[in-house]
Order: structure tokens, then C-alpha cells, then sequence
């Protein structure tokens, strides 16, 4: 029996007027499956991401989805409502800046009972007790469910928005460089609570990063961009211990800065 993608990506493109951004994105993701998404800065996986998250509407092309609940879903022929609704319920956003990610205006607890509440939610009482799960999840105290973001860390503020996309138990999490930013020792103890949660969940992921470590780590499988183009794909220790495309033999080698 041949295992049904969850994603599907047919030619797609991404324009900023004459600047080509993506072009040509074509790969399938499936269950399970964490695909890293590699490039120097202006490579285009960022777009890429923000085009695949429906936070950016492609030039041409065709994402599809399967959703356990509405079956093959064509996302751009989706109402945007029902795109809203896909990234409340059964995806993750994952932003670099955890700012992006949370409201900062409402307390830790809040921040994760509120994706609960837009999912159907109103028992305070059972609220409350996951958001406790689930900062015990990502190695927050329980003691902070009361506090503000803005008192956290950047670390622990990462770990706040991802508890918040978790909570929900989506099947698929789009992140963009969910590291950047932070300490080396910091970076490393969120790996580990990534690679773990990923494990335990069952999670699919699209990881954009430009860091080959972070790729190596968490990524099954990798994509290579450059100027807007996958020039190499494959498994993960593939690319990076015989890369085949020139480029990514320049990333590996660390010739190329981010």
C-alpha cells in the first residue's frame, strides 16, 4: 500500500515583481517525515515556507494537502477562512522571533489555553491543566503559567511558542530558523526538546534554517536552494557527507556564509 502525502508541492513560484523568490518547487512530504530546507540568505526558503503556511499567496503552482478530517484539500482553492482555520487546528507556525508567535500582552498560560479555545475549548479548569502539561512539556516551570512573555528569556519564549502550536497536536509545523537568534547552549537544549517532541508526536515538519547542525540533527531529508531553485535533495547524511551540486558542496564546506 503506497502511503498518502501529506503535502504535495507541484511547480511552485514565488515573484516580487522581477525578482524570482522560488520557481520550480516541486517534493511531497510525508508522515513523520522532517524535511530541512537549506540556503544562504536570499536563497528563497523563507518564501518558500511563508508560500507553503499560506502566509504568502504563490505566482503558480499547487500545494495540496491531506487533512485526516477534510480529506485532499487544494490550498489555494481553499476560502481563506478554511486556510485560517487549517493553522489554528491542524498546523504549527514556528517563527524565528517567538514575538511573532505569541501575544505578548496575555500570560504563558494564556497564550496556550487561547489556541485550545479557538479550537473548541471552554472547560477553564481543563484549560488551565494542559497549559500546565504542556509548559512541563518544554521545560518551563509551572510556577511562570501566570507570568508575561515579555519577563521570559528568549530561549524560554521560543519554548512558550512552541508549547503554544503543540497544544493542539497538530500533524504538521512549519519552523523558520527556530534557533536563530540565541546562545549556543540555548540552541542546543531546544534541539534536544525539538528532536524529542517531533519523536513523540509523530510530527511533520518543513525546517528552514541555515544552519547545517540544526539540519543534521533534526532533518530526514534535505532540500538545497539557490537563487530560488532546489538544486540537490536527498537524505539528510547524504547531502551533507557526499554532496553532489557544486553549491552545496560551497555550504558544506563552509565557504559560503549565511
Amino acid at each position: 500500500m503506497i502511503e498518502q502525502a501529506l503535502l504535495k508541492v507541484e511547480d511552485l513560484a514565488v515573484h516580487y515583481g522581477d525578482y524570482v523568490a522560488c520557481e520550480q518547487i516541486n517534493f511531497e512530504l510525508f508522515p513523520g517525515e522532517v524535511l530541512g530546507v537549506v540556503g544562504e540568505s536570499g536563497s528563497g526558503k523563507t518564501s518558500l515556507l511563508k508560500a507553503l503556511s499560506t502566509q504568502l499567496t504563490p505566482d503558480a503552482g499547487r500545494v495540496e494537502y491531506f487533512s485526516d478530517i477534510k480529506g485532499l484539500l487544494d490550498l489555494y482553492e481553499l476560502p481563506e477562512s478554511q486556510r485560517r482555520q487549517l493553522t489554528r487546528s491542524e498546523w504549527g507556525v514556528v517563527h524565528q522571533s517567538p514575538r511573532d508567535g505569541l501575544r505578548l500582552n496575555v500570560s504563558a498560560g494564556a497564550n496556550i489555553g487561547e489556541r485550545l479555545m479557538e479550537n473548541g475549548e471552554r472547560n477553564y479548569g481543563s484549560i488551565r491543566q494542559q497549559a500546565e502539561t504542556w509548559l512541563e512539556n518544554v521545560e518551563i516551570d509551572i510556577d511562570r503559567i501566570d507570568d508575561m512573555p515579555t519577563t521570559f528569556s528568549g530561549g524560554m519564549q521560543q519554548r512558550l511558542q512552541i508549547a503554544r502550536n503543540l497544544v493542539t497536536h497538530p500533524k504538521l509545523i512549519f519552523m523558520d530558523e527556530p534557533t536563530g537568534g540565541l546562545d549556543v547552549s540555548v540552541q542546543a537544549r531546544l534541539l534536544d526538546l525539538l528532536k524529542k517532541l517531533v519523536s513523540q508526536y509523530n510530527l511533520s515538519v518543513i525546517i528552514v534554517t541555515h544552519d547545517l547542525a540544526v539540519a543534521r540533527l533534526l532533518a530526514h531529508r534535505l532540500m538545497v536552494m539557490q537563487r530560488g531553485r532546489v538544486v540537490e535533495t536527498g537524505l539528510t547524511d547524504q547531502v551533507l557527507d557526499d554532496p553532489q551540486h557544486p553549491y552545496t558542496q560551497l555550504l558544506v564546506s563552509s565557504v559560503l556564509q549565511p
